[in-house]
């Protein structure tokens, strides 16, 4: 017998963003990021803008996100009042998964300026991690990096659902 365990509500949640996947947009969603997260620490602002940029890249770049027509959709929640998760959903296409290569040679890494953006996610975020969005098609994947909340970090008059436009 399977038992499902629902996750626990967020206890913040904001409006998805959704962007036309091209990297010239990359600009709008650091730009939205920082509205959206008016309140918070600056440097955790700066911090969620580089990993989000990182993981809109890649989706851009590695998916079929970056052709004609195609979109990533980000969305941003604090699971609880300690975590704040941003996550990036692509189109799907060319079947890769994020992960960060370890079969290259010293000299093959320094050579290389592809797939170094996953190890700046993963030293930057809490944890981070990606799951198909329909394991059975092709329908995209959804990446998402959490990040740790101090006591007072949390703006005094955030809202359990924030309307992004």
């Amino acid at each position: 017998m399977t038992v499902l365990t629902a996750e626990p509500r967020p206890s913040v949640f904001w409006e998805h963003r959704s962007y036309p996947g091209d990297l010239a947009n990359l600009h709008q969603v650091r730009a939205d990021l920082a509205t959206d997260l008016a309140g918070f620490d600056p440097d955790l602002v700066d911090t969620l803008q580089l990993v989000t940029s990182e993981l809109w890249a890649n989706a851009v770049k590695y998916t079929d996100s970056g052709q004609d027509g195609g979109e990533v959709i980000r969305a941003l929640s604090m699971p609880d009042d300690r975590t704040l998760r941003v996550s990036l959903s692509d189109c799907g296409g060319r079947g890769g998964i994020p992960r960060i290569p370890t079969e290259r040679t010293p000299d093959e890494w320094e050579w290389s300026e592809c797939r170094r953006g996953l190890l700046l996610v993963e030293s930057l975020s809490t944890a981070w991690g990606h799951f198909r969005l329909a394991p059975w098609a092709d329908l995209g994947t959804h990446v998402w990096a959490t990040f740790a909340l101090g006591p007072g970090q949390v703006p005094k008059n955030l809202r359990s659902y924030v309307f992004t436009r």
